[in-house]
C-alpha cells in the first residue's frame, strides 16, 4: 500500500515521489529519464518534482513526455526562480512551465529559494494563479524557520502548502526547529537528496548494517529513513528501471526503534539549531 502524506488542508499526496534534478540536460538521455519516470508511476511513485531550473527547462520536458496520458495520475510539482518571482514574473514563468510540462495545471507550486522580490508580491501572485486554476497549491522550498514564520506573518501566507528542504541523515538540522514548526501546522516537508550527495551517505556503516537486517540496501534504508515520521514526502531522482524499482521498494520498508537508535548513533540529531542546508 502506498505510504501517503496530508497537505495542511488534509488532500492525501504520495509520501514517497520522484526528483528530477539533473534531468533534461542530454537529449540523447531524455527518453530514458522519461521511461523511469513513468516506471516510478506504475510502481505508485505519482508525485513528481521538478523545476524551471532544472535543465534551464529540459527536466520539465523529460516529464511532459513521461505523463502524457497520465496526467491524472500525477501530483506535478515545479519550481519557479527567485528572480521570476515577482507578480507579473511569477505569471510567466508559470505559463513558460505549463508549455513545457504539457499541461493546464502545475498541483504545487514552490518558489526555489528566496530572493530579492518581496515575499508578499510572491504570495499575491501564487494566489492568483490558484484563483485562474493555474496551480492547485502553492509552497517554498530552501525555507529556514525564520522565513517560515516571516511568510505565516503574511495575508495568506498560511496558505503555504508545504517546505522542500536538504534532508538526509548527514544533513539533519530542520528536526531541531523547522520540522517541529511544520508538524505543528500540518505541513509537510519534501525531502531533497534524500540519499546524499556523492555517495557518501551510501557507505555508511549504520545504513549498511540496518539494510542487512531488512534485507535491503543502504540506499533503501536512507529513503525509509526519510519517510519515518509520517509528515515527510521523499523525492529521489532515479535514472533507471532498476534504480526506480530499489526506491519504489524502500516505501514498505518500516525501520524499527533498534534500527533508528543505530542511524542516531553514526549521524546523531542536532543538539542545537544549524544552517538551513542547500544545494
Amino acid at each position: 500500500m502506498t505510504r501517503m502524506v496530508r497537505l495542511p488542508d488534509g488532500t492525501e499526496v504520495p509520501a514517497l515521489g520522484q526528483g528530477t534534478w539533473h534531468m533534461g540536460e542530454n537529449a540523447g538521455r531524455a527518453e530514458a529519464e522519461a521511461a523511469a519516470l513513468r516506471e516510478g508511476i506504475a510502481h505508485g511513485m505519482t508525485l513528481i518534482d521538478t523545476a524551471e531550473m532544472y535543465g534551464d527547462g529540459g527536466a520539465e520536458r523529460v516529464v511532459a513526455r513521461a505523463i502524457a496520458g497520465l496526467r491524472d495520475r500525477v501530483f506535478l510539482v515545479s519550481k519557479v526562480y527567485p528572480h521570476n518571482a515577482s507578480a507579473a514574473g511569477v505569471a510567466r514563468a508559470c505559463e513558460a512551465s505549463l508549455k513545457r510540462l504539457g499541461t493546464d495545471r502545475i498541483d504545487l507550486y514552490l518558489l526555489h529559494w528566496r530572493g530579492n522580490h518581496p515575499l508578499a508580491e510572491t504570495v499575491g501572485a501564487f494566489g492568483k494563479l490558484v484563483a485562474a486554476g493555474h496551480i492547485r497549491y502553492w509552497g517554498v522550498s530552501n525555507f529556514d524557520t525564520s522565513d517560515m514564520e516571516e511568510l505565516a506573518a503574511l495575508a495568506d501566507g498560511g496558505r503555504c502548502a508545504a517546505n522542500q528542504v536538504l534532508y538526509h541523515p548527514d544533513r539533519r538540522g530542520i528536526e531541531f526547529d523547522l520540522l517541529p514548526w511544520c508538524r505543528a501546522r500540518g505541513m509537510p516537508a519534501m525531502a531533497y537528496s534524500p540519499l546524499g550527495q556523492a555517495g557518501r551517505l551510501l557507505r555508511s556503516p549504520a545504513l549498511a548494517s540496518v539494510g542487512a537486517r531488512h534485507g535491503v540496501s543502504a540506499a533503501q534504508v536512507a529513503i525509509a529513513w526519510s519517510l519515518r515520521d509520517g509528515n515527510t514526502i521523499s523525492i529521489p531522482k532515479a535514472s533507471s528501471l532498476a534504480h526506480v524499482a530499489a526506491n519504489a521498494a524502500a516505501g514498505a520498508v518500516r525501520l524499527t526503534a533498534e534500527d533508528l537508535a543505530e542511524i542516531d548513533a553514526a549521524h546523531p540529531p542536532p543538539p542545537r539549531k544549524q544552517a538551513l542546508g542547500m544545494l
